[in-house]
């Protein structure tokens, strides 16, 4: 049992590590994402501590969009709540891993560690998939009542650029916890 009960916390290990290098590509690109605005091309991120700022001399000219715009900018922020679930969640997995025996303790913590993390992984998603769409909603609103219109798809710069027309699918799953301190 024992064999089997690391094997598998290996392997969810293993399978964080990945999820989390994939994660921090996928955020350094978010430093190409742009726009075209009168068949140019237009950085959204143009440095990496205000997302969206690349945009925020056209959505100026709204005032919707742009409290849009705030409004996806403030979500972007680091949440400490993020940090402390995962940090929390880590040490349980090592700590979990570190005890030695065949304790129920032991068992206890790896388990609760991993789930804290795959919690923690899933209200950071959420999060992060629900402040995209503020940046979107700030271009759509923008696009309604100003001209040039501003074309934009979050899901692959190169393809949009073929078609600038396509429309996002947004991920069917959520998960939404409110907290209140």
């Amino acid at each position: 049992m024992q064999k089997i009960l690391m094997a598998l916390t290996n392997l969810l290990f293993s399978a964080w590590v990945i999820v989390t290098f994939v994660s921090n590509v996928e955020a350094q690109e978010t430093c190409s994402r742009s726009a075209i605005i009168n068949y140019q091309e237009i950085l959204i991120d143009t440095n990496s501590t205000q997302k969206g700022e690349g945009l925020r001399f056209y959505l100026e000219k709204d005032p919707t969009a742009i409290k849009y715009l705030d409004k996806y900018q403030e979500g972007a922020q680091i949440k400490w709540a993020n940090i402390v679930m995962g940090t929390t969640g880590s040490l349980l997995t090592i700590g979990g891993l570190l005890v030695g025996g065949d304790s129920d303790d032991k068992k206890a913590m790896i388990i609760g560690g991993v789930s804290l993390l795959i919690v923690n992984y899933l209200t950071a998603q959420t999060s992060y998939f629900g402040n995209e769409r503020n940046l979107e909603k700030a271009i759509r609103e923008y696009n309604y009542r100003n001209s040039p219109p501003i074309y934009y798809s979050p899901e692959n710069t190169k393809k949009f650029k073929e078609s600038p027309t396509q429309s996002r699918d947004w991920p069917l799953l959520y998960l939404n916890i409110a907290r209140s301190f």
